[in-house]
């Protein structure tokens, strides 16, 4: 993967990563209960900036049809059975077809854990190979394992195997929506399961994630794990509103205090 030249880097243990490069990797989002139909069409205008697009919108699923007709070229994430992973799999699986449907390109699916830390481990798989069925050749299915629910490195680890084998495409920290969001040892026993899997399957970091300083570690671990050129959109995202401002104050050179962090 190429650095442009002119452009500032974020130092990585494998390695620099430009800004621009992580401009890529976000899936910019807006999940706020209070989201508006004009706060999404602006986030797809922010979605392209003057470093060049983001990975895709994470957007709610009563949006992805707005979203669809602005013909962006941009990725339409959207997530199902969120934030508490408490829909049923009749609903879960017909709110997926109306997503794909109306034109998502990517579906965030959170995993039913509380069911999977009852034992349930039975509803998770249907639920997740029930989707990846709607969803093979169509669109991405990423999994959120909600890991700060999960808790244990043991049970992140199982959460993570089942989705693979289920049909997961990527694996997803986090909903942002409970007290405890994405960490580095949850991250750590989702990229170990990754590394081991006989396909690929991706990793997106969320909740949480707002300053170039909360992203870095994810980097490094990934880079570590994964090999450097593995941090591409493709196979790394980072779930995050805020933090696209801050990359672009990064190659603008306006914040001081980030600059001197790398």
């Amino acid at each position: 993967m190429g650095h442009p030249a002119g452009h500032n880097f974020i130092m990585t243990t494998l390695g620099p990563i430009g800004v621009r490069e992580i401009v890529h990797l976000l899936d910019l989002t807006n999940l706020n209960e209070s989201c508006t139909m004009a706060d999404v069409d602006a986030l797809c205008t922010a979605a392209r900036t003057r470093l060049g697009d983001v990975a895709a919108v994470c957007i709610w699923p009563q949006f992805v049809a707005l979203a669809r007709a602005r013909r962006t070229s941009i990725q339409i994430a959207t997530v199902i059975n969120f934030p508490h992973g408490e829909d049923s799999l009749a609903d879960t699986l017909a709110a997926t077809q109306t997503a794909l449907a109306e034109g998502a390109d990517e579906i965030d699916l959170v995993l039913p854990y509380r069911a999977f830390l009852a034992g349930d481990q039975l509803l998770a798989r249907e639920m997740i190979a029930g989707v990846a069925a709607l969803t093979c050749g169509r669109a991405r299915l990423k999994v959120i394992l909600e890991t700060g629910a999960l808790q244990e490195p043991d049970l992140i680890r199982q959460a993570s195997e089942l989705a693979i084998a289920a049909g997961a495409d990527f694996l997803k920290t986090s909903t942002g929506k409970i007290a405890v969001s994405a960490t580095l040892p949850a991250a750590t026993a989702m990229l170990d399961v990754i590394a081991r899997a006989a396909r690929p399957v991706g990793f997106k970091v969320a909740g949480g994630v707002r300053t170039l300083g909360d992203a870095r570690p994810y980097m490094d671990l990934a880079a570590k794990i994964m090999g450097r050129e593995w941090i591409a959109p493709q196979n790394f995202r980072i779930g995050a509103s805020g933090l696209l401002s801050a990359l672009l104050a990064q190659e603008d050179g306006q914040s001081a205090e980030m600059a001197g962090n790398y």
